[in-house]
Parts: structure tokens; sequence; C-alpha cells
């Protein structure tokens, strides 16, 4: 079993409920996962889609860290294309400052989806090709050996030790290895590939200030039940919106699994929806510890980066202590707090071995 596991919450929209909602709920479980004892709780960045209210990643996050006392927060990430470098350095300069020891950097490279978005971002799919050059001036605004800008510096982030994380699925993980940074890869449902990217990343890996060694985050769906049939059940709203968004563009807010479960679906939507409930890990705590140790066996991962979303809060909340308890995470009794002092597990918080990790695209 993965000795640290961690929860990524994209604020997914529901029927019937308003955008603030979600993100109220983001907050929410948060303070449930620190409470459970997860490693850290992350957020994610989405331009103008539908079912996802996070836009926002720094901003949530403090939102995040404010609202609890131990859980490390961060993002999953911030897509490094959409930003200068400097404003990103800020921003993470900030939060440490105000949440000292607590605070992960989860950068990806993925740009806006459609060109509506892109052209509104003002950028393009090029952008992209410029994540490694962009990651290393982040970085140098952090640690203060950048030089292309004299006398200007990225306050009050220079200096601060702020952990960062290379989200990624192909090219960005050669370009976490070259870096010295951990990797964040997703999602199980193609673990052949998810094994061959960490394959690489780890041959190509060189040992930088910021991590001795690789470390490798998996990221994937986990359901977990009382029994295998209500653990499915918690895929299903999340994988009608995928089949929903495949055939008419367009990623809706989550409906319940009963609405889902009783539509006439075309033979193609049958198809794509099917194929979104398969692959992930979910089913009785017995399965599912069963299934994320042949993962833990077949990855070699360091940490497990559960991602899961549903219609049904309730179901949800139970799902994760479910799979707290069967994981052995350590809760904690210390109360909720909008403190900024520094945590008990102090600044110095590197992952198990060496580095610490950011982002998925």
């Amino acid at each position: 079993m993965f000795r640290d596991i961690s929860i990524l919450d994209r604020s997914r929209t529901r029927e019937g409920h308003p955008a603030a909602g979600a993100l109220r709920d983001t907050v929410d479980l948060a303070r449930a996962a620190d409470r459970l004892g997860y490693r850290r709780f992350w957020v994610s960045e989405h331009h103008s889609v539908p079912g996802v209210a996070g836009s926002a990643p720094t901003v949530l996050a403090a939102a995040v860290a404010g609202a609890t006392a131990r859980i490390r927060v961060g993002t999953g990430g911030v897509m490094l294309p959409n930003h200068q470098p400097l404003v990103v350095a800020e921003q993470f300069g900030v939060l440490e400052a105000l949440f000292p020891g607590r605070i992960d950097m989860g950068l990806g490279r993925s740009v806006g989806f459609t060109g509506g978005i892109r052209r509104a971002l003002g950028r393009d799919t090029a952008d992209a090709d410029g994540f490694e050059e962009q990651l290393a001036e982040l970085l140098g605004w952090i640690d203060g050996t950048q030089r292309a800008h004299p006398e200007v510096h990225a306050r009050p982030a220079e200096g601060l030790r702020i952990p960062a994380y290379v989200l990624a699925t192909g090219e960005g993980a050669g370009i976490a290895a070259r870096a010295g940074l951990p990797l964040v890869v997703g999602d199980l449902r193609a673990r052949g590939r998810v094994t061959e990217i960490i394959e690489g990343y780890r041959a190509a890996f060189r040992p930088s200030a910021r991590g001795a060694r690789p470390y490798v985050v998996v990221s994937g769906t986990v359901a977990v039940a009382a029994t295998a049939e209500e653990a499915r059940r918690i895929l299903v709203p999340e994988a009608w919106a995928l089949a929903h968004s495949r055939i008419r563009g367009s990623f809706p807010p989550l409906r319940p699994a009963e609405e889902v479960e009783a539509l006439a679906m075309t033979a193609k939507e049958r198809e794509l929806y099917e194929g979104a409930l398969a692959g992930h890990v979910f089913g009785t705590e017995e399965q599912v510890a069963a299934e994320l140790e042949r993962v833990r066996e077949a990855t070699g991962a360091d940490e497990l980066l559960v991602t899961t979303s549903t219609y049904d809060r309730t179901a949800l909340l139970d799902s994760f202590g479910r799979l707290a308890r069967l994981a052995g995470l350590a809760p904690t009794t210390t109360p909720t707090t909008t403190s900024t002092a520094a945590p008990t597990r102090g600044a110095d918080d590197a992952p198990r071995g060496g580095a610490e990790t950011g982002a998925l695209n």
C-alpha cells in the first residue's frame, strides 16, 4: 500500500448547484482530508469549462490553506504557459509566507483546450513548447538565480523553499527529469503507458538542489464503498460527463448517478460511457487495497494522488474515509483553523527520501 496518499479536487460543478457551491465543496473536502490524514490537497486550473469552477488555483489554495491546519496545500496545477513566471512566483511566495511549510507548487504545460479560450488568454498551442524555459525562469525567481531581469526580484518568494512538481503525460516527464523535480503522472486507466513514462523519467533524472532522487506521484480515480456496485456508482456521473463531452464538445456539470443510469443512450454514447467507467480503481476496501498494491508494485511510485469526483458528496466523503482507513492514514484531532502559523511538520517537508513534486497535462 502507498505510504502517502493525497487528493486533487477540480471543483466539479453539479447539476442544480451553483458554481460557488462547488468551490465551497472543495474547501469542505479539504477540511475532511486534513482530519483523515491525507498528505496533501491540491486544486486545479481550468478556464471556461462549464463543469469546473476551479479557474484560479492559487486563490482557491489560499482559501483551502486558511481552512485547514496540517495538510499540505497546492496546485495540480498552475498551467505555466498561461502566466508570466514572475507573477506565479509572487503568488506562491505570498502563499508560502502566509502558510509556511505547507505549500506545494504544481505546474503543468497545458494551454486552453479550445481556440476561443486560448485567444482570450492571449496564448496559442505553441506556447506549451516553452514550458521548460518558463519553468527554469520561475525557479530562478524563487531561488534568486535569475539574471534576465537585473534589479527585479520576486517578493516575497525569493529565498523561500517552495517545493515544485511537474504534472505530465509525455514530454513533461523529460522536463521534470532534466530539472531534477518530482513527477506527477496519470492516469491509472493507462497503466502500461504510465509505467513507461515513469521508467523514462527515472532513467533521465538529474539530481538537483530540489531533488536528490526521482520522486513519482501517480494519479487516478479511486472509489471505495461497502460493495463494488456502490463504488462503481460513484464513478457514474463523471463517466457520463466525459462521454457527453466526447460527443457534444462540452464538459457538463455532474448529474446524479440514478439519472445517468436511466438515460436512453445511443450505441455511441453507451460505448463512450462504458469506456469512461473502465480501468479505474473501485470496490470494497479489500478489493481496492489489493488493486492499489498492484499499482504500487507495477509503478514503484512513491505517492498516490486521488482525483475522484462525483455528484453525491456523502458517498465521496465516505469513499475518502474508507480509503484513509485501509491505507492506515493517521487521522488528526487537530481542529481546523485559519491560523497562518507554521504546522507541526515544519518548513522542511521534503518527500520521503529527498525531493518534492508539480502538474498534470
